[in-house]
């Protein structure tokens, strides 16, 4: 897709406009009047007017008309060439109706500017000379190629949507294709590798006898690969019709953790405006995993989350008093690794391990671009 020149292509064009009027002015053969001086000023304002028709294409058209016409009624006489270019810029910006009153608006003004500047010209010849200044032709094309310029960018624009939405078409139905794999091959067998389990347990149990260690790791294992495929499918089956969980959800998190016996606490301080959504799901994403080995693995009683909206960086922490050894490197289970590959994927740090004051620590800082 084409892209619209930047700052510093308008004013460039600007320039070069500007100084095509003024050489114009300079080399042509107008009325010595006192007004001279004037008239060359409008010519090289209505040139620089154009640096800024991509931020204010409207405005720009009515400047370098009021230009045009200024200049000519002093008696300088050169094209309305800034003028058509500002035509151009308005038309392509998709201002058409404005365009066209204003392009009314100066066909008849022009004549009468004419008349007014010093000199002996008759009504007709005035009509006459303002189709040189001004010709329709010239109007009509600058009009047209703004159109046509913008109809491409537009058709550019609508190609570059349907890629995107066919890729994220695509990537959803791999996605859903990838859960039935997953819910066909797997979700079967750990199912009776559990309830196989947990039967064997609970006849021990009946009948008394010693259960061995083995069985229990197996119950357990089970019932937590269990948990992770499930939430392994829940995410993969997860679209955009489903609302993403941001930063304000996470007091429902405090909430559900101190429901199920934790002391937990939450702190938010700087403002909170302007996060991508990338990192508004992230920070969810990764209190809520916080949350959840507290609850499974930690043996906390207390833990605190801290959210710290600082300039350019989003800081997470959380903490709790568990059973972690200060020192001991922490076992990189599912949670972490996907915690960690969350982080880098946005360019930011993670830091999980045991707190020398005991318990175990959360520490991630996000890099923010707020634009």
């Amino acid at each position: 897709m084409r892209r619209r020149p930047d700052g510093l292509g308008h004013g460039m064009i600007a320039v070069a406009v500007a100084a095509t009027l003024l050489a114009a002015a300079l080399f042509g053969q107008h009325p010595a009047t006192g007004l001279a001086p004037l008239g060359y000023a409008l010519v090289v304002l209505s040139g620089l007017t154009l640096a800024a028709s991509h931020r204010a294409p409207v405005p720009v058209l009515a400047g370098t008309a009021l230009c045009a016409l200024g200049y000519q009624a002093v008696g300088v006489d050169v094209p309305a060439l800034a003028y058509l270019v500002a035509v151009y810029a308005a038309v392509r910006a998709g201002h058409r109706v404005a365009t066209v009153a204003s392009a009314v608006v100066m066909l008849l003004a022009l004549p009468f500017a004419i008349l007014a500047a010093p000199g002996e010209l008759a009504v007709g010849e005035a009509f006459t000379h303002s189709r040189d200044v001004l010709q329709l032709a010239w109007l009509v094309a600058a009009g047209a190629a703004g159109e046509a310029l913008r109809q491409a960018e537009r058709r550019a624009e609508e190609a570059e949507r349907t890629r995107a939405e066919a890729a994220r078409r695509s990537a959803d139905e791999e996605r859903l294709h990838i859960a039935r794999e997953l819910h066909d091959s797997l979700t079967h067998q750990i199912s009776v590798i559990k309830l196989q389990a947990e039967v064997a347990v609970h006849l021990a149990g009946k009948r008394g006898e010693s259960v061995p260690d083995a069985l229990l790791a197996i119950r357990d294992a089970g019932r937590e690969a269990a948990r992770e495929l499930r939430a392994t499918l829940e995410a993969l089956r997860d679209d955009d019709r489903n609302l993403p969980h941001g930063l304000d959800d996470i007091h429902d998190l405090v909430q559900r953790a101190t429901a199920a016996g934790l002391d937990a606490t939450l702190t938010i301080e700087g403002q909170h405006g302007g996060l991508p959504a990338a990192t508004e799901r992230t920070g969810y994403r990764i209190v809520q995993e916080a949350l959840t080995n507290i609850a499974r693995h930690a043996g906390a009683t207390t833990a605190s989350v801290r959210i710290d909206h600082q300039p350019g960086t989003l800081v997470i922490r959380v903490d709790d008093n568990g059973t972690a050894t200060p020192g001991a490197e922490p076992v990189p289970g599912v949670g972490l690794v996907g915690m960690r590959e969350r982080v880098t994927a946005l360019g930011g740090r993670l830091r999980a391990a045991p707190r020398s004051e005991g318990g175990f620590t959360v520490h991630a800082e996000l890099p923010v671009d707020r634009t």
